[in-house]
């Protein structure tokens, strides 16, 4: 409006030269009002067409730009709240609302005069140092938005990821927040966990029980394996039966001290531990009942090349009970 009123302004003298363009508008101001008083409507008039119509037409394309971006902004993030994320959702509809705004404030500035040029020089530059500033904190954002969309996991899961093993209790645009089985609460940034190995524990509803085991190599093989199976039927109510499900008894190998075996159990997925623990029970009993050890790991020493020494005056049947020692060899010279 100021600019408007200076092009009406009246020329200034040789002593308001140096007037300032507040002064030179109210001066405008005050002739536009004096000729309205004598009668004289030109001037208001031309203010009117030069200014209140293009600013009213102006507050109502940004009133218009308004509506049409909360419209939008609904369009957008209805269906993906509903279909893929809530938290993908509102941040959607937000990003779409505010770049329609941008725009239409920018549309508008450029129409009525104002020059937007350095100002988007500006904002360019900002952007760029922001961007260089927030450099993590974006690359987290990235892979928030990646982890929403791909989905790897949800809410409820058990997984390991980022070397922290945890109940998944909430996945943010910046952060993954994990509960761990001793009730601590750890938070992830979602870098960490896109940038590595993501394990989904509890992604199959059927999860695979193995429980290694060493026998005895005095034990008969098929009496373990009997022994073996037995413990498995024990938990048939635990079992998940079909093709490539039910239990298996394997010889898994000799080992140094032991014969090896391994039994791989069917189980759903949130009996796993207890499945785990209550086979492993049965096994040692089932063994104990057949009459078949566990041994411990045994390790044979020999010595070779020492002299014995063996005590004088002694009888030669208190010779074998007696401590035998190494002699010690003489030192030379």
């Amino acid at each position: 409006m100021l600019f408007a009123f200076a092009l009406d302004a009246p020329p200034a003298t040789e002593t308001g030269a140096d007037t300032s363009l507040t002064s030179t508008a109210d001066l405008s101001f005050a002739h536009i009002i004096a000729s309205a008083r004598d009668g004289d409507f030109e001037a208001l008039m031309a203010a009117a067409i030069n200014v209140a119509i293009p600013a009213a037409l102006s507050l109502v394309a940004l009133f218009i730009g308004y509506l049409f971006a909360k419209f939008m902004a609904r369009m957008v993030a209805a269906p993906v709240c509903k279909r893929v994320d809530e938290t993908l959702g509102r941040f959607a509809g937000k990003f779409v609302f505010n770049g329609i705004m941008v725009c239409t404030v920018i549309g508008v500035a450029s129409t009525v005069g104002i020059n937007v040029t350095s100002f988007a020089a500006l904002l360019a530059a900002a952007g760029f140092a922001i961007g260089m500033a927030f450099q993590g904190t974006l690359s987290n954002f990235a892979c928030g938005i990646l982890l929403l969309v791909f989905r790897p996991f949800k809410v409820g899961d058990i997984v390991n990821a980022a070397g922290v093993t945890g109940k998944v209790n909430e996945i943010d645009l910046f952060t993954t927040t994990l509960d761990t089985p001793d009730n601590r609460r750890i938070i992830v940034p979602n870098s960490a966990v896109s940038g590595g190995t993501i394990e989904n524990v509890t992604f199959h509803a059927h999860r695979r029980v193995e429980v290694l085991v060493g026998v005895s190599y005095s034990a008969d093989i098929t009496e373990t394996r009997q022994a073996l199976t037995a413990a498995a039927e024990s938990l048939r109510s635990q079992m998940v039966e079909g093709e490539g499900r039910g239990y298996m008894v394997i010889l898994s190998d000799l080992g140094s001290s032991s014969v090896n075996w391994m039994v791989r159990f069917w189980t759903p997925t949130p009996k796993f531990f207890a499945t785990k623990d209550q086979l492993t029970e049965a096994i040692k009993n089932h063994l104990d009942a057949s009459g078949i050890t566990i041994p411990f790991p045994q390790l044979d020493v020999h010595l070779d090349g020492l002299e014995l020494h063996v005590a004088e005056n002694v009888s030669p049947a208190e010779n074998t009970s007696a401590k035998v020692r190494p002699r010690l060899r003489n030192r030379a010279g």
